[in-house]
């Protein structure tokens, strides 16, 4: 008996256009919410990822209108929540604010739908998984905490966006362009049902093949599934020495820059962040040791998104950095390093906060 084809609904067309081009290769049907020129053209020509794979000479492009599932996209305002067995969550955190993708959610947390986030900053339902954390004390890490009130806790998880990807300048609206091809880490739903769900998901993604010239390929980014709910908090280590690094009060550097300048720092940097997650409760095998990092990042020759961000003038970012910070305040815990990454990052804000209001 043929497996029914699931249907995912996911919030963000640009890096959810990674996660949406796999599930459509394994055969599930994806529809992206987002901005209605983005969905204009998925519409019409799907979406483009382009990945490096090892062993082949030029990237390989994935072309969704060509895959054995199908991808569309809209606004939030058309989604039948109901129709969809699983919700990941894509965009950047200071999205959900908006009124028509606040509607969404809350409509998402009434019918009750498994959430999977994607994003860097882990929703604030998650966190309240992690036993000893209090979360109330963390609201102020988020441009609204309120929006994540909707959702169940046990109904929420995270999947560490471990692959980096970006839109290249220049290039269609639906492209996506994979810089690092590493794979989904997520942990476990509370509900056995939730989890099989996503084991179904990561087992129909690594037996999916790309047909590219006559020859049936394995793609790389794969979903992996854990049982322990820490293994995506393993991103937060590369956050702090990478990502939030890229942030200087007078220019942006790229993510290579940041790890590699000061190596032994970096080191430092990350270990604490790592020591942080297994004082919270994560074993160390959870984790990524800094070598396997360091070594990724020297292919990581741009700067973060959330640095790019504050470079064009945003008012707000995930804020990654301040949610570390006080976490590790709760556990009386403090680093003179990862306070300079949160004044940084706040000088930036409230600088593009001053200019835009003048």
């Amino acid at each position: 008996m043929m497996k029914r084809s699931k249907e995912i609904l996911i919030l963000g067309a640009s890096y959810g256009s990674l996660l949406g081009a796999k599930l459509a290769l394994a055969g599930h049907k994806v529809h992206l919410v987002c901005l209605p020129q983005e969905a204009e053209v998925i519409n019409e020509n799907g979406v483009l990822v382009r990945m490096p794979v090892r062993g082949r000479p030029e990237p390989v492009l994935i072309d969704s209108k060509t895959l054995a599932g199908e991808v569309t996209a809209g606004g939030p305002e058309a989604v039948d929540v109901d129709r969809f067995d699983l919700v990941a969550l894509a965009m950047q955190e200071p999205q959900y604010r908006l009124d028509e993708i606040r509607s969404l959610l809350q409509r998402i947390g009434d019918a009750g739908k498994p959430c999977m986030s994607i994003m860097n900053m882990p929703p604030l339902p998650y966190l309240r998984r992690i036993p000893g954390l209090d979360c109330d004390a963390l609201r102020e890490c988020y441009v609204d905490a309120s929006v994540w009130d909707a959702l169940e806790p046990s109904l929420v998880t995270l999947c560490s966006p471990d692959p980096q990807a970006f839109r290249p300048p220049g290039e269609p609206l639906n492209l996506l362009q994979v810089a690092l091809p590493t794979n989904f880490k997520a942990a476990r739903f509370e509900r056995d049902e939730h989890t099989e769900l996503l084991r179904q998901l990561e087992r129909d993604i690594v037996d999916a093949r790309l047909n590219v010239d006559g020859e049936e390929i394995e793609l790389p980014v794969k979903l992996r599934v854990h049982d322990s709910i820490f293994v995506p908090m393993a991103k937060w280590s590369m956050l702090l020495t990478g990502n939030y690094r890229c942030i200087q009060r007078d220019r942006l550097i790229a993510i290579r820059d940041a790890v590699h300048g000061d190596i032994a720092e970096s080191k430092r940097i990350y270990d604490w962040v790592a020591d942080l997650c297994i004082t919270l409760g994560a074993d160390r095998d959870d984790l990524v040791p800094f070598e396997k990092y360091a070594k990724a990042a020297e292919g990581l020759e741009k700067p973060s998104s959330a640095a790019r961000a504050l470079d064009s003038g945003a008012v707000f970012i995930e804020r990654v950095d301040l949610l570390v910070k006080n976490v590790a305040l709760q556990h009386g815990l403090r680093d003179s390093a990862i306070d300079q990454i949160v004044d940084d990052v706040e000088f930036r804000l409230e600088r593009n906060r001053a200019l835009k209001a003048s």
